[in-house]
């Protein structure tokens, strides 16, 4: 057996391993980069493709060549929901556009970048478990080209993607790391990339479409002819047939009439918060591993980076002052939280909610809702800023789903204490048991609620 001994190892060549080994790497440490596909497959895999905040991705690589190499389309500009009982369409503009890239070219250039700054990249390596000494993680350990191999480091970056086999591997009860992780807090998901012949008219569009089982159909152009189709169920719900309700609703849309599937695969993605805590002695879990995704519309691409790059800069200062315990690590925590977590966690408040509805009732309400004009009048500030007339419309339409909308008013209060709760996240593991039972309390209050099932 093969044994390598290394600063930092990270695990998985996505976004948040390729901008974690490239900060390593960019402060002149030994990383190595452990991708399972072999090089010319490495940074394909199944993504909705679109992008918003794609301005604060982290400087470490070339963003410019990223840029002009993957992002296929940067006019996006608002999302489209499609009401499947009545056809209503409902655009909401971006404040900042959006992007759709070419997600195989997109993680080319990431592995590139992270090749480029000095990273140790190796292909075709599949992990198998985790080294640990004392409690510390300290390596792990695989397969590389059908040879066994040992890895040794100072601290572990894992970007293995959503129920990642180290987090199985490890022994982590003793540490602050969240193991409160099940199947049913994901989604199930397929797309394809379908050409079509004649461009279609959303373009600078992103379109969502609701479906039966708490999901959505997804229809994001990387061109005008070039379009990323998609769906996606929670795991806690009824199964869906996801190929063939997709297969149903192309057949729907005349744009896609004699169009072509270029691609085709699926995937599992986190639909829950943000882990309570992602670090253990030597150990770090970023991107999906790490549930850095959002809860309701899936988009994880620009947490993953910048979760990839806070994650290695502790990892930086933990190799450099011979430190990498929870408390030396416990930075990348509180960046995460600080930035995306809070939100994340409000949004999935939300997505508990729903599903303690009946999923008729909470399409009724939106078929129900003066649509384009209730949006605009929140946006100006809430319903006193709504007219007489539109204000009486509402009420009327949702005549029948009054208690269902003031339990919906109440979880947007708890969602906004949450927020609160999450901008308290302590400072060390000292106060992280004590600031995890005021979290659950709110929580506690939206199943009640809501009367969904504890998700947790």
């Amino acid at each position: 057996m093969t044994t390598e001994s290394h600063d930092v190892v990270v695990v998985g060549g996505g976004t948040a391993g390729a901008f974690a080994a490239a900060t390593v790497a960019d402060a002149g440490l030994d990383v190595v980069l452990l991708e399972r596909k072999p090089e010319e497959d490495a940074g394909d895999i199944a993504c909705g493709d679109a992008i918003k905040g794609k301005s604060t991705f982290p400087d470490v690589i070339d963003r410019e060549y990223l840029r002009d190499e993957a992002f296929t389309n940067e006019n996006v500009r608002k999302a489209r929901f499609e009401n499947p009982q009545n056809g209503e369409v409902l655009d909401i503009p971006f404040e900042e556009p959006g992007a759709v890239v070419d997600r195989k070219r997109y993680g080319e250039v990431l592995i590139e970048e992270a090749d480029r700054v000095g990273t140790d990249i190796h292909f075709e390596t599949v992990v198998q478990d985790v080294l640990q000494r004392d409690g510390r993680v300290t390596g792990v350990t695989g397969m590389r080209n059908g040879d066994p191999v040992t890895y040794e480091a100072d601290v572990v970056i894992d970007a293995a993607g959503a129920l990642s086999i180290l987090q199985d591997k490890a022994d982590l009860d003793e540490a602050t790391f969240d193991t409160n992780v099940h199947f049913e807090q994901y989604c199930s998901a397929y797309r394809e990339i379908i050409a079509v012949e004649e461009p279609v008219d959303y373009e600078d569009a992103i379109v969502f479409m609701p479906t039966e089982e708490l999901g959505y159909l997804w229809y994001f152009p990387r061109d005008a002819t070039t379009i990323n189709a998609g769906l996606g169920f929670q795991m806690d719900q009824e199964p869906m047939a996801l190929v063939d309700v997709l297969k149903d609703d192309l057949e729907q849309r005349p744009e896609f009439e004699n169009a072509r599937v270029v691609d085709k695969r699926g995937a599992a993605l986190p639909t829950r918060r943000v882990y309570d805590s992602a670090v253990a002695p030597g150990f770090m879990a970023v991107g999906d591993a790490a549930a850095h995704v959002n809860p309701a519309t899936g988009g994880g691409i620009p947490g993953a980076a910048k979760a990839g790059h806070w994650a290695a800069l502790e990892a930086i200062d933990a190799v450099e002052t011979g430190d990498a315990s929870e408390d030396a690590l416990w930075g990348y925590n509180q960046k995460v939280m600080e930035d995306f977590g809070k939100r994340f966690a409000a949004i999935d408040a939300y997505n508990i909610w729903a599903t303690g509805q009946e999923v008729d009732e909470l399409t009724s309400i939106i078929t129900a809702m003066p649509g384009q004009a209730l949006i605009d009048a929140l946006a100006q500030g809430g319903t006193s800023s709504m007219g007489l007339s539109m204000r009486l419309k509402t009420l009327v339409g949702t005549f029948g789903h009054w208690g269902t909308l003031a339990s919906l008013y109440r979880v947007h209060q708890k969602a906004t204490e949450l927020k609160s709760v999450y901008d308290d996240y302590p400072s060390d593991t000292s106060g992280f048991e004590a600031w995890r039972d005021r979290r659950d309390a709110v929580l506690e209050d939206v199943y009640e609620i809501s009367g969904a099932d504890p998700k947790y």
